[in-house]
């Protein structure tokens, strides 16, 4: 057996409890998340001069309401896509299993598809122009990623492939207890810290004049970063390889960026041919 190398920190799962209820760490992780993306997206709306002609997509009071909607859209858009694209026969089985989100299991890929509905009904009943929306979502979005996988090292779950590297953990969740890859602090720093200051670079230094120029940044930045984090990763339990063009395996989280990609690739293609007025 392959000797740990460093120990896996004892952090209770409750961030704050009492009696025999509480706050998880990985509630809590979203909630701020949510929240430094609410008021995030209020200072970039409070400045005009970022913005194309510049004209904000929305008043800044106006991000309570988006936030309302994003909030919805997250919850059941990503747990309806956990119960779909990774775990369908067992949650089939077990029914009443879909409502325990205090468990974990919650697909990033359906929480992003919550969050598109979300804001298409919040530009439709303010309304607000849809690409500089997706601007400034895309530039929150960062801040609950981040959180989202510190959350899911915590919880000890979604870790990585067995590894002796100098900075493995073992897992007290892990059956086989064996060193592995801290997965999801890889995609706490590509998808949430790297992701963010690509995107406030994008967005401070006139970025948001091109509408669809951040929204395209983040779909290729979390694609390529899931892309990479999941040959580290360990597949859900029961999916395993998905499919393997060229003698590649490739993961459900690998699929399902790759539409991303390349929406994100047409966003800002046609964002650089837009005059950034």
């Amino acid at each position: 057996m392959i000797l740990p190398v460093l120990p896996f920190p004892v952090i209770d799962p409750f961030a704050i409890s009492f009696g025999g209820f509480g706050i998880r760490w990985y509630a809590l992780a979203y909630i701020v998340g949510l929240m430094l993306g609410w008021r995030y997206v209020m200072m970039l709306t409070a400045r005009p001069h970022l913005w194309r002609n510049d004209t904000p997509p929305f008043a800044p009071d106006k991000a309570e309401g988006l936030l309302f909607m994003l909030t919805f859209g997250v919850i059941l858009g990503g747990r309806l896509g956990f119960v779909l694209f990774y775990n369908f026969d067992y949650y089939l089985a077990n029914p009443l299993e879909i409502l325990k989100t205090w468990n974990g299991g919650m697909s990033f890929h359906g929480g992003f598809l919550g969050v598109v509905v979300g804001a298409l009904l919040f530009c439709r009943w303010n309304p607000a122009p849809k690409l500089s929306t997706a601007d400034v979502i895309a530039c929150a979005t960062p801040f609950g990623l981040l959180f989202g996988r510190i959350a899911n090292f915590i919880n000890s779950e979604l870790w990585g492939k067995p590894w002796d590297g100098p900075w493995a953990f073992v897992f007290p969740t892990d059956p086989a207890q064996v060193p592995r890859h801290p997965s999801q602090l890889y995609e706490a720093g590509l998808e949430g810290l790297l992701l963010m200051i690509v995107l406030a670079l994008v967005a401070w230094r006139g970025g948001l004049r091109r509408p669809g120029l951040a929204a395209g940044v983040f779909l290729i930045g979390y694609g390529l970063s899931r892309t990479i984090v999941e040959f580290f990763r360990e597949p859900n339990e029961g999916l395993g390889c998905v499919i393997k063009p060229l003698g590649e395996c490739l993961q459900m989280g690998q699929l399902l960026s790759l539409p991303m990609i390349i929406v994100g690739a047409i966003l800002i293609i046609a964002a650089m041919r837009r005059a950034p007025a």
